[in-house]
């Protein structure tokens, strides 16, 4: 197991929690102490900022120079319950939200995926949300949500000159639409289905003599 980052003069991530690029510059700017309201529970807070985005990172640990015990944002991973392709996807997409351009295709990768699995597999993806919507598979203002986060990327897998380009903003709003959908989609009836097992496995075990 990789040892944990230490509070020091530059965190040390994989990737930053804001803009995701690998190894990043993470350099200490302020530091300070806390406690709860009786004085006890101290702890050492670094605030470091990332060099190439400027996104703010809080850490902290029991003493200076200890491995931090957390850091704020944390670092998003996808849920294991998604499956592979529009898992891969997704996680793809996250890691270069730094390159929005990229990040958008690979979201609207995802999305293609994630509606072939449940069977929308026949149309674009903006008509195939609707269908999905009228079936009641997801909520039914998803498909308006979708135009508003330029979800096709068209625009760049087009190469139309007049159009302007993603913007990190948009590759993050992409983001968070296909992570939405994919936790209506995947991740919430997996939390569900595993909720009722262990419901069940405890009412055999309690009906047991």
């Amino acid at each position: 197991m990789a040892a944990m980052p230490t509070l020091s003069d530059n965190l040390i991530l994989p990737r930053c929690p804001h803009c995701a690029i690998a190894d990043p510059n993470l350099r200490r700017q302020h530091h300070l102490d806390t406690t709860d309201h009786s004085g006890d529970r101290l702890r050492r807070w670094s605030i470091y900022v990332c060099s190439s985005c400027g996104g703010i990172v809080s850490a902290w640990a029991e003493r200076p120079g200890a491995e931090i015990v957390e850091s704020f944002p944390a670092s998003q991973r996808v849920a294991d319950s998604i499956p592979g392709r529009p898992r891969a996807y997704l996680q793809q997409a996250r890691e270069s939200a730094h390159a929005p351009a990229g990040a958008v295709m690979l979201i609207a990768s995802a999305v293609d995926s994630m509606l072939k699995l449940k069977g929308y597999g026949e149309g674009n993806l903006y008509s195939r949300l609707d269908k999905a919507a009228a079936d009641k598979l997801i909520p039914h203002d998803m498909p308006s949500w979708a135009q508003g986060v330029r979800l096709d990327a068209n625009d760049a897998r087009h190469a139309d000159e007049a159009a302007a380009l993603p913007s990190v903003a948009d590759a993050q709003r992409a983001v968070e639409f296909a992570s939405t959908l994919a936790d209506i989609l995947f991740v919430l009836p997996g939390r569900v289905q595993r909720g009722l097992l262990e419901v069940v496995t405890q009412n055999v075990s309690t009906a047991r003599p």
